[in-house]
């Protein structure tokens, strides 16, 4: 029984033993260094903590899906991360406790106890005779050592000397120091982690929210309390004349808040564009208030220059719409056609509408004070041209599904021409398409609308049809083949007004193809058709312009005609039942903070410093041994030394290239001082191989 638990004991022993050398092991420490440097370079290449849209428009489903199931869009705080710097910090720690023991006596040694034979076996090693007596060798010996800045003993034993020397043993605590400062960086870098806040969430002692809710809505148990220990990265979107008092930290898929001991108000956010549209500089007026204290610090921030506070850094990050004021008139495409109400609206807020039974909510999204686009000149080449302002908002209906569009304040010439632009995009991911309506003499819309609200009018349809058709000769004779084939007309409009052109041309010939014509009389009866429905539509356009009190029918205006009826077939696409006209703005800007707390910094610093100077040590201080040990090679009749064998050896930890000069150098001196004058007994050092 006793004989089994013992080797029960041995095999524990020795499982653990293998368990520990490993953690300790080069290897392993090679292979988590080099995890961490991938995930690194995966982290400075992949923009992180950015929306999850954009990386599904940018990588789609798929990998979208892989790459956020291993944790790429935060890899620096993601589990397996945090895992391998714990692993390499236990890794690290262990060959510290290891090794720093050992190393600490090997300085403070010089091994006084080494012997003759294995002297003799190192690879830097020489011996030869001397007559002088021992006390002189040893003195000799101890002032080149003190020459050479060498700390030597002397130690006498049994008929023999031996001095020991050694020196470079800051060499060893190089050592020390390169391993305690990656163990002080790992423990700086998992400070500022967000380890910690996965801690809580794990306790349960902070929860995840993961609703768009206003801060004040948000539970407490979502709250972070001000001077928490750990680190934290959070961000904050703060408008122009408003203030904040929290950060919003990502954790999972939600945030939690971080309450600040002071509030940041924004005073004035400033922002400088290239020719190109892109900004070139932004930069904020902050005020910022101590909760505590009362104290009032202003400062302008902008990027890479930040305001710190009380450990806390306050950088400029990004910038945005901070709820600009908007007035907009709704023109109604459908139903009461070319009516417009005007209203008003904000960006990041919503109106709801009722249309035809149908709800509809508009989602004011963003708004831009200048679109450069490249476009092509006079002379054909390209140039930067800005569109002007315009208001991004989307349009959701009662199922859910939204389309995106981004209208244009101001009219944008194109060949000549003005157009108001409407860019729409129908889903996520898809192309932005533009619907181009032409602005009238006035630079507004009054006319295309006035002209559509006609078209869409069946009796005023009608009845332009039924005045053409009394002009004709045959319907002068007026009755019901006059009113049959005013409604015959007008359905054709309709026809082309909802549908488009294609569609009519099929009306067209169903309806010819009933009479069984001829086919020379059918192609001419089809081009009849045309030319009137052609009739009715400019009929209906210069009655609009009468009623604006236009009364010189010019190019311009002929020219605006054939652009709004290639505008009035694709209205039927548009996807809106409103088209929305921005008129006017108050440009309210929002600046982008990014709040950080960084406790672990410090002792990252202090780490790389450690770091640093432990790599200098190891690299340019060389720790060596030297010994010389004196033994008497004769006596005389009385007992006494006649001469000495004298035995040099060295070793130096780095076994470089500089030791075998050094420790030629050295010998040679040595026998110089201490050697018979016959020295051709001395022995040289032997190979090394």
């Amino acid at each position: 029984m006793t004989s089994q638990a013992q080797t029960a004991r041995k095999r524990r022993r020795s499982l653990s033993s293998r368990l520990y050398t490993w953690l300790t092991s080069m290897n392993l420490a090679i292979a988590l260094l080099s995890i961490l440097a991938i995930a690194s370079v995966i982290g400075t290449v992949l923009q992180q903590n950015q929306p999850f849209n954009d990386y599904l428009i940018e990588f789609g489903p798929f990998w979208f899906e892989v790459f956020n199931t291993l944790g790429l869009y935060d890899v620096y705080s993601v589990g397996w991360f945090v895992a391998i710097l714990l692993f390499l910090l236990a890794s690290t720690s262990a060959c510290l406790i290891r090794n720093t023991p050992g190393f600490m006596r090997d300085i403070r040694s010089f091994r006084l106890n080494a012997q003759d034979k294995s002297l003799r076996a190192f690879a830097h090693s020489r011996q030869y005779e001397s007559d002088l007596p021992a006390a002189t060798i040893v003195e000799r010996t101890q002032g080149l050592f003190s020459q050479l800045g060498y700390k030597a003993r002397v130690k006498e034993r049994e008929g023999e000397t031996l001095v020991a020397a050694r020196k470079g043993g800051m060499n060893r605590i190089g050592y020390v120091l390169t391993h305690l400062g990656m163990v002080v960086i790992l423990v700086g870098g998992l400070i500022d982690s967000k380890m910690y806040l996965k801690t809580l969430n794990m306790l349960g002692v902070v929860e995840v929210e993961t609703r768009d809710l206003p801060v004040s809505q948000v539970p407490e148990e979502s709250h972070l309390p001000p001077g928490a220990l750990a680190g934290f990265r959070g961000s904050v979107n703060i408008p122009e004349g408003k203030w904040g008092d929290v950060a919003f930290i990502g954790l999972k898929d939600g945030y939690v808040v971080q309450n600040l001991p002071f509030k940041i108000e924004v005073n004035d956010f400033h922002i400088e564009h290239y020719d190109t549209g892109m900004p070139k500089s932004f930069n904020s007026d902050l005020t910022l208030t101590d909760k505590e204290t009362g104290e009032v610090i202003e400062e302008t921030i902008r990027v890479n220059h930040p305001l710190k506070y009380k450990g806390y850094n306050i950088f400029q990050s990004s910038f945005g719409d901070g709820g600009t004021e908007l007035e907009f008139n709704a023109w109604q495409l459908f139903g009461d056609a070319g009516t417009k109400q005007a209203l008003e609206g904000k960006i990041n807020q919503e109106r709801t509408f009722d249309f035809n039974g149908e709800k509809y909510t508009l989602e004011f999204r963003d708004f831009s004070l200048f679109n450069v686009n490249p476009t092509e000149g006079p002379d054909g080449n390209r140039e930067n041209t800005n569109f002007g302002p315009s208001v991004t908002f989307r349009l959701r209906d009662a199922a859910g599904q939204a389309i995106e569009y981004e209208n244009y304040f101001q009219p944008v010439d194109f060949d000549g021409t003005r157009y108001f632009l409407s860019g729409v995009t129908p889903e996520v991911g898809a192309q932005q398409q533009f619907l181009f309506i032409p602005a009238d003499r006035n630079n507004s819309l009054e006319t295309f609308m006035a002209f559509y609200a006609t078209l869409k009018d069946r009796d005023e349809v009608t009845r332009i049809a039924a005045d053409l058709v009394a002009q004709t000769p045959q319907g002068g004779q007026g009755g019901a083949a006059q009113s049959a084939a005013a409604r015959s007309i007008a359905d054709m409009v309709g026809t082309f007004v909802e549908q488009g052109f294609s569609a009519l041309g099929e009306q067209v010939d169903r309806q010819l193809a009933e009479r069984d014509m001829p086919p020379e009389m059918a192609e001419q009866a089809r081009e009849s058709s045309f030319r009137v429905v052609q009739s009715v539509l400019m009929r209906a356009f210069m009655e609009t312009l009468q009623a604006q009190g236009i009364e010189e029918f010019t190019d311009q205006d002929a020219d605006f005609f054939e652009k709004a009826l290639d505008v009035v077939t694709v209205i039927p696409n548009y996807g809106s039942p409103i088209f929305v006209a921005p008129t006017g703005f108050n440009h309210i800007q929002s600046t982008g903070l990014e709040v950080t707390r960084a406790p672990g910094m410090f002792w990252v610093y202090l780490g790389s410093l450690m770091l640093t100077v432990g790599i200098f040590m190891l690299f340019y201080i060389h720790y060596r041994r030297l010994w010389v040990l004196i033994k008497p090679a004769g006596v005389n009749d009385d007992g006494q030394p006649t001469h000495h064998r004298v035995v040099v050896a060295g070793t130096d930890a780095r076994k470089n290239i500089d030791f075998d000069q050094a420790f030629a150098q050295f010998s040679d001196e040595l026998m110089r001082q201490t050697g018979s004058n016959d020295q051709n007994d001395a022995s040289t050092t032997p190979d090394k191989g």
